[in-house]
């Protein structure tokens, strides 16, 4: 059992208090402190923060905020002494020198002076790092609790940071081309309007806005949102913007499109009309690429969006669509867990039947470009530990790339729970047309919105072959 001093917080009375008394802590910096004391205190000096930078600065490094220190000693003051119920009245602290990453502070406090008529303590405080040079030196005055105090140490939650690499790295890398002429469909709300801004603004699109010039313009101005330098392209209703749109993208005027305020069906279908449409002989179907926190690497969700309840022939243009992004994202040789609510094959299961023989259509040559294994529950999929307890072996399951479903519904619910229970980012696409799509939605936050641009802009950089 660990001693009572690591369960319990006790505090000193004023009383049981001497001149002389002292207390003290040791701590090592990390990273992680320092990016969680610039999101408590706002503190984002790049001095402390952004490596590049911070080679230009005084320390030529990053170091920890001044202030990392002097909460040590607020630590010691309101644990152990006085500890709890102790009131800071003043803190003079003079910072001596810089405390950078992995270095292991140990503060001290001393009482130096009492004063009865209040319970006033005053303290010397410091700060020292492991090569015993003081870093903070100063005077904290309490005032020192009178009644004894033994309560449990709080747990606090666990935290981890979201710092969602994978999507700053998609941004910088499509803001190294030159921004794309992109058809606005219909960008009849406000949302609409803020998405095409925001994403102009981050030098990823030419907005070209296709519908409505009266709603356009009220849309607009609920954005409170200048689109002064936009081409505007009047049509009167969605099922024209839509058409409009597409005219655009088959004349060479727009190299993208990106839905407004229409529902996705009805720009699909003009995507999708014979002769004027942008159909090539690959099936549409819509991939999430999700930034998950917990997850080691970038990750594929197909199809959540565009078909309902996909056939095999459908599922197969589904998994080599999300291959080939995949391959425009970096990942030479993308692993495909086909999902299924089990592992192995069951008639009565059509998710493992067309799973089984997506597995064998990708050994015949049919599929290319990636390892393809299912059926795979989701646990198998994306657990090592998972798959080694059922005792599966195989080049994907733990590690998957991408994740493919049986249907919209269910990836719909697992793209949904990654983004609102895993605090993943998710950037949307459309895959299979002669030009990407750009799918946003209203409830889609800023980086969401710019990712799915910036996914779409590499794709018309970098194109994937979808089978013209």
């Amino acid at each position: 059992m660990p001693p009572a001093t690591e369960t319990m917080i006790e505090n000193r009375t004023f009383d049981e208090i001497a001149v002389g008394d002292a207390a003290s802590l040791e701590r090592t910096v990390t990273q992680q402190d320092v990016e969680l004391f610039a999101i408590v205190s706002g503190d984002l000096n790049p001095a402390l923060l952004d490596p590049g930078y911070a080679k230009t600065d005084m320390f030529h490094r990053v170091v920890a905020h001044g202030m990392f220190g002097a909460g040590l000693i607020s630590a010691l003051l309101g644990t152990k002494l006085p500890g709890a119920g102790t009131i800071y009245l003043s803190q003079d602290l003079q910072f001596l020198h810089p405390v950078t990453i992995g270095d292991t502070i140990t503060a001290s406090v001393q009482v130096a002076e009492k004063f009865p008529d209040k319970a006033n303590i005053r303290l010397a405080c410091r700060c020292v790092n492991q090569d015993g040079v003081t870093v903070i030196s100063g005077d904290a005055l309490v005032r020192a609790p009178r009644e004894k105090s033994r309560r449990p140490r709080m747990e606090l939650p666990d935290i981890q940071l979201s710092r969602h690499q994978r999507v700053h790295a998609m941004l910088a890398a499509a803001a190294a081309y030159p921004a794309l002429p992109t058809a606005i469909v219909h960008p009849c709300d406000p949302a609409s309007i803020g998405a095409a801004v925001e994403a102009a603004r981050a030098g990823l699109i030419v907005p070209i806005l296709v519908g409505p010039k009266s709603k356009i313009a009220a849309a607009a101005t609920a954005a409170d949102a200048d689109i002064s330098g936009f081409r505007l392209v009047d049509a009167p209703h969605s099922d024209a913007a839509a058409a409009q749109a597409v005219a655009l993208v088959r004349s060479g005027e727009a190299a993208l499109l990106m839905k407004g305020s229409l529902h996705t069906d009805e720009l699909l279908h003009a995507v999708l009309a014979p002769e004027i449409g942008l159909r090539t002989k690959r099936r549409l179907s819509h991939v999430y690429l999700m930034d998950v926190p917990s997850y080691p690497r970038l990750l594929l969700v197909t199809d959540a969006a565009v078909n309902i309840a996909p056939d095999l022939i459908a599922k197969r243009d589904i998994v080599q669509n999300a291959i080939d992004l995949a391959h425009v994202m970096g990942i030479a040789c993308p692993r495909v867990a086909v999902l299924s609510a089990v592992e192995t094959v069951n008639p009565d299961l059509r998710s493992t039947l067309d799973a089984a023989a997506l597995c064998k259509m990708a050994d015949r040559g049919q599929i290319t470009g990636g390892l393809v294994d299912g059926p795979l529950a989701f646990d198998n999929a994306i657990s090592p530990t998972a798959a080694a307890d059922k005792h599966i072996v195989s080049p994907v399951a733990g590690q998957a790339d991408i994740l493919v479903v049986p249907d919209l519904e269910s990836g719909n619910m697992l793209a949904k729970q990654l983004s609102f229970l895993a605090g993943a980012d998710a950037a949307g696409v459309v895959l299979g047309a002669r030009v990407p799509i750009i799918l946003t939605s209203r409830a889609d936050g800023e980086r969401t919105r710019l990712a799915s641009c910036a996914v779409a802009v590499l794709l018309a950089r970098k194109p994937a072959t979808p089978g013209v």
